[in-house]
């Protein structure tokens, strides 16, 4: 059975950063594109990136692009997303997800139904 466990959530003042981690288990996590999307408080599901399965290739979300990064580690089944330059719109509940494909949709505009599999989300406030 899948499993998808976010951590590194928390409070944050705008301008700083947070590093979020996703440990994946159950199933061959380097076969599969996976990333995250959020739902800021009162708002919709938006999805915020997307990794190939070999990590070379990543989209975006245009409202994350030049502050945001995602990263993956294969040999440790481990997704991460680098949040720098965070701002208060920023605020919600990330989630990590996992494809059934190897490959990220071309469009940068997408939501959480590209994903097949999440986890529980780790809150992020950013707020002075």
């Amino acid at each position: 059975q899948s499993q998808l466990v976010e951590s590194g959530g928390g409070l944050v003042q705008p301008g700083g950063s947070l590093r979020l981690s996703c440990e994946a288990s159950g199933f061959r996590f380097g076969y599969y594109a996976v990333g995250w999307f959020r739902q800021g408080p009162g708002k919709g599901r938006e999805g915020v990136g997307c990794i190939v399965s070999g990590g070379g290739q990543q989209i975006l979300a245009d409202s994350v692009k030049g502050r945001f990064t995602i990263s993956r580690d294969n040999t440790k089944n481990t997704l991460y997303l680098q949040m720098n330059g965070l701002k208060p719109e920023d605020t919600g509940v990330y989630y990590c997800g996992a494809r059934s494909v190897s490959f990220c949709p071309q469009e940068s505009r997408f939501g959480s139904d590209i994903f097949d599999d999440w986890g529980q989300g780790t809150q992020v406030t950013v707020s002075s």
